[in-house]
């Protein structure tokens, strides 16, 4: 008896220490594509929006370009299969036999990169997040003792993955708990915080820069109630967005040429570039130029119809982004619409009800609101958000909205696009 119980002890303690060391090279490696990708994507994107701002018929010619070698780079290099982006990792974790293969890291890295950079407007998040998982289950797949453990070496790739491109270790954690494994074990602690600790110690040593460096001095208790209603507005955009994506992807699955969906999509995608160009990819270049000048806003007729038409226009582009073969998700869109939306609240009620609020507060609390309320994760939008900015001052008006937002976007609409499944057909 005494035998077996030392055996046994002994296995666990051989298997704690393979998973330890392979979790330490999982967020390494996840680390290292994430800060590749986001620094690839920043630079590519950088010039080529500049080459389409100066000369509009670029902004044509990007989004059919960026989607057409995607197309045949999925053909002819990733085996014909689409992205289906976190589903994927749901429909992994969920069945023993299903895993993610390894070509999904090549996959998600170039699609991703391209769909961003040639005017696709959704972001990098998703496709470093299921790059990231595919790299935790390639690693499980090659030691038996692994693989009982799919679930949290796919978590320690995500967690490490949002790590790195969020400058957040809490936010990585939370990411994989929130909304992937929704349960924790001693395990997914110890394979989650190694691969995190790796992740973020490769970041410091890189001196990776915050995303958005703003200067957040204070907020007032009186601007309270006005918070939340922004966490209210934000509940309900997100449920847009949602919606938008659900049914815009539904209708281009009954389209079975490939070359239609390419072209509806490119035209779109152009016309809704050449009226508002700040939809150009991921947008955190407009969120920034809005941060510097938020201060000095002036509500006119010009300025309300650009904030509309972008809230109304951002969710649609981004679905059929989706839609016709860009790989992406919600991330991006759901602050990029969250910053815009805080800033349209904040200027009409200093405007109109002379409320006197800090409108580069609001375009922060907005984006953590709308990416709660988007992906029902309220706090992993709270520390990520304050480690996009580097800054915690507003850490007590994140949460609150963050968790009024979440339930708004749940009483209107119980899914999000990660969680939505289509009815069969009859």
């Amino acid at each position: 008896m005494n035998t077996t119980t030392h055996l046994r002890k002994n296995h666990k303690r051989i298997t704690l220490q393979k998973l330890s060391i392979v979790s330490i090279i999982i967020g390494f490696l996840c680390a290292f594509m994430a800060v590749c990708l986001k620094h690839l994507t920043e630079h590519y994107e950088a010039i080529l929006f500049h080459k389409a701002a100066t000369n509009w018929i670029f902004f044509i010619i990007f989004p059919v370009f960026g989607l057409s070698v995607i197309y045949f780079l999925r053909y002819y290099l990733f085996k014909k299969k689409e992205n289906k982006g976190i589903k994927e990792i749901f429909e992994s974790t969920e069945s023993p036999t299903k895993k993610l293969p390894v070509y999904k890291i090549p996959s998600h890295f170039f699609n991703g990169l391209l769909t961003v950079v040639f005017g696709g407007s959704t972001g990098i998040e998703v496709s470093t997040v299921v790059a990231s998982a595919a790299i935790g289950s390639v690693a499980q797949q090659k030691e038996n003792v692994f693989k009982r453990h799919k679930t949290e070496l796919i978590c320690a790739g995500i967690a490490a993955g949002i790590t790195a491109l969020f400058n957040s270790p809490i936010a990585g954690i939370l990411f994989a708990y929130e909304v992937i494994s929704r349960k924790t074990s001693k395990t997914f602690a110890i394979t989650s915080g190694l691969a995190v600790a790796v992740a973020y110690a490769f970041i410091l040593i890189l001196d990776e820069k915050p995303l958005f460096e703003v200067g957040v001095t204070t907020w007032h208790l009186h601007a309270f109630p006005y918070f939340l209603l922004l966490g209210v507005l934000a509940g309900a955009n997100s449920v847009y967005l949602t919606k938008c994506v659900v049914y815009i992807k539904g209708r281009f699955t009954k389209i079975d040429n490939h070359a239609t969906k390419i072209i509806i999509g490119s035209v779109i995608i152009s016309a809704s570039l050449l009226l508002f160009p700040q939809l150009y990819g991921e947008g955190y270049h407009a969120v920034k130029t809005l941060f510097v000048s938020s201060g000095s806003v002036v509500l006119t007729t010009s300025f309300v119809l650009t904030m509309i038409g972008i809230l109304f226009l951002k969710p649609i582009i981004t679905s059929i982004t989706l839609a016709s073969g860009g790989d992406g998700g919600v991330f991006a869109p759901s602050m990029f619409i969250g910053a815009f939306l805080g800033l349209l609240v904040a200027t009409v009620l200093n405007t109109f009800f002379d409320a006197n609020v800090i409108p580069l507060n609001f375009m922060i609390i907005g984006m953590a609101a709308m990416l709660s309320a988007s992906i029902h994760a309220p706090f992993t939008a709270l520390f990520l958000i304050c480690g996009l900015i580097n800054d915690y001052t507003l850490f007590f008006p994140i949460l609150i909205v963050c968790l009024v937002s979440k339930t708004t976007a749940q009483l209107i609409y119980p899914y999000t696009v990660y969680t939505y499944q289509p009815k069969p057909a009859n």
